[in-house]
């Protein structure tokens, strides 16, 4: 029956007040008020339509697209929509595209990297989005390995230009959103040569099409890569290949916020210290890490509104059946994972305030806490995005052989998000990153640099350093050993942060006992989870082990009566979430049979091909061919 909300007995149930929950998820009732205003004003204009995009071509996925970033923009400009309302909108599209590279890495990129000149020059056009930018960095040949990058950046005093070149074919820029067939500018990452000596990689403004016709510029060359995995997903995104032959751009092109070229072909540090450059890649990932929590966020909703919604089994005297969310099975699978989502969003405000921090103290040259902030925007962007990407496909198999179905938006959702355990530093790579801090860390307990911040547990361990083993092993041989350390020091992180997060007030009726039951089902569920290495260690014993697993169970039926509220709180829009499964009234049923029909294969009774194929199959028509 339409219009008639079968969740409606459950959330009756909540113990707490949900729209306050509503306010701490959102960050602030004023973060709460931009987002559920933009999010009812995208969901509520059919030129954000998005319900078709798994049964459009690669080509016309990609020109609505387009449509809706031109859209976008119009919408943006019209209602003259701040610049936060403006990226909660683009947000609230939900659709992979060009500008997500413009504003997240293009416009950062140069406001970190480039001189107060350069910022003046070309933020204004950036702003205006009367050039589109993107961000080329990653190559055919290297991803991880930045000072392996290939592409050249040599100096020509004469001209007073820089000749980037792609020397070989693993030198070709590979995967960079909107260079495919948007962007007419990219900063692109080149191994820079001046005099016939190299300086590492620097960041460079370089012209790749007409802003007349949107022809390569001379030099260029310049294309998609390709169909990616799924279905609407990444294949709304034009990533591209990129190769330069000799390409000459102005000297002032190259970013010198960092270091400089002179006229005279001079090479030389600026007074701004290096570790700038680090300010934008903190930012970037703590984004990801925001983003994560929105990902699995939107994953649980689906799977607890479904899971309500769905019976199997257990009909007595032809009643109705169990709800599959009343199964034990399925809350160990599914609450945990409720847990992880509120606790990566308040991971993801934590590290907004250690970026605001960072950045602050960076502007008056003190880098004594960029150490950690670096270490832990990389551990804490491995951590979620690896839990994220697994929490979804878990997700989707909570919900049965529905959750297979594009209707469902998990498959989607899934395939938009996985990329996010590659791009912006591969997840294992930056563990090592993180563990590398970890080890300088030790290594220098007893000095009289004290741990502080997130490593101040460590001091409890310097009776440890008094202990010495005759084996020598080196980092690589210990890599995987220092991986597992890595993310048990980014749990702890969550965990704590968590716990800070209850020490704050929270307002409204039973938010703040919800959020302690969650808190510790995150972390019994870890301690459950790796027991073996906490019992191996001796840092609980078996009797610890079993209470664990029996609270569990409690805080599991202390969650039921709650479940649907709790993610109600999200305040996702049926638009946004973009799920028959989990849809706000939970009319799943009537709504996926209605789903079924508008597919186009159902367009014609007899499918296309029954006259070429099908028929001559049943009549034996088939001639066989001769040899």
């Amino acid at each position: 029956m339409e219009g008639v909300d079968h969740l409606a007995h459950e959330r009756n149930k909540s113990e707490f007040d949900v729209d306050a929950m509503k306010i701490v998820w959102a960050g602030s009732p004023h973060a709460f008020d931009v987002s559920d205003r933009i999010s009812k004003l995208v969901a509520s204009d059919p030129g954000f339509r998005k319900d078709n995009r798994s049964t459009l071509s690669r080509k016309e996925l990609f020109k609505n697209t387009l449509r809706k970033a031109a859209y976008a923009w119009k919408t943006i400009v019209d209602l003259r929509l701040s610049e936060e309302e403006a990226a909660k909108l683009r947000f609230y599209v939900d659709e992979p595209a060009f500008t997500d590279l413009h504003w997240g890495m293009f416009i950062p990129a140069i406001k970190g990297q480039g001189t107060e000149e350069q910022q003046q020059k070309w933020l204004p056009l950036a702003y205006k989005m009367q050039i589109i930018g993107c961000y080329a960095q990653t190559e055919l040949g290297h991803g991880s390995n930045v000072q392996g990058l290939e592409t050249t950046a040599t100096f020509d005093p004469q001209t007073d230009e820089f000749i980037i070149h792609s020397p070989t074919l693993t030198s070709s820029k590979w995967w960079p959103g909107g260079l495919g067939k948007v962007a007419t500018h990219a900063i692109a990452y080149a191994r820079l040569i001046v005099g016939g000596r190299e300086h590492g990689v620097n960041g460079f403004i370089v012209q790749l099409r007409s802003l007349e016709d949107h022809s390569p510029l001379l030099g260029i060359t310049v294309g998609d890569i390709g169909m990616k995995f799924g279905n609407g997903a990444y294949n709304t995104m034009d990533n591209g290949v990129l190769r330069f032959d000799h390409v000459r751009i102005p000297r002032n092109q190259m970013l010198m916020r960092v270091s400089q070229v002179t006229c005279e072909g001079k090479y030389k540090q600026s007074d701004v210290p290096r570790q700038l450059v680090y300010g934008t890649m903190v930012y970037v990932r703590q984004t990801i890490v925001a983003d994560a929590s929105c990902a699995l966020s939107r994953a649980v909703c689906i799977a607890t509104r479904y899971s309500a919604v769905r019976r199997q089994f257990g009909s007595q005297n032809g009643g109705p059946e169990t709800q599959v969310i009343d199964y034990k099975t399925q809350q160990s699978r599914l609450f945990p994972l409720l847990a992880s989502a509120y606790a990566f969003r308040f991971i993801g405000e934590w590290l907004k305030w250690l970026y605001a921090d960072v950045t602050q103290r960076l502007q008056a040259n003190d880098f004594s806490t960029l150490p950690e902030a670096h270490a832990c925007t990389a551990g804490l962007k491995s951590l979620t995005t690896t839990a994220t990407a697994d929490g979804i496909e878990e997700c989707r198999k909570l919900c049965g052989g529905h959750g297979y179905l594009c209707s469902s938006g998990l498959p989607e959702l899934f395939a938009v998000y996985v990329p996010a355990c590659t791009y912006e530093g591969d997840n294992t790579v930056l563990l090592l990153q993180v563990a590398r801090f970890l080890m300088k860390t030790v290594s220098q307990l007893g000095s009289s640099k004290k741990p502080v911040g997130t490593i101040a547990y460590m001091t409890r361990v310097e009776h440890l350093m008094q202990c010495r083993c005759g084996v020598q092993r080196g980092f690589a041989e210990l890599s995987v050993d220092l991986v597992e350390a890595a993310v048990a020091h980014c749990q702890l992180i969550v965990v704590s942060k968590f716990i800070e997060k209850l020490q704050q007030e929270i307002p409204g009726k039973g938010v703040k006992q919800q959020l302690e039951v969650l808190c510790n089902i995150y972390a019994l569920f870890l301690l459950h989870k790796h027991q073996g290495d906490f019992l191996s260690t001796g840092c609980i014993t078996p009797k610890h082990a079993a209470l664990a697993n029996d609270e569990l169970r409690s805080l599991y039926s202390q969650v039921r009566p709650n479940a649907i509220a709790l993610v109600d709180a999200f305040n996702y829009t049926d638009h946004y979430l973009g799920s028959i499964l989990g849809c706000y009234d939970g009319n799943v049923y009537p709504k996926l049979y209605e789903a079924a029909w508008k597919d186009p294969l159902n367009e014609s009774v007899v499918p296309d091909g029954y006259h070429q194929y099908i028929r001559p199959l049943l009549k034996q028509e088939i001639r066989t061919a001769r040899l």
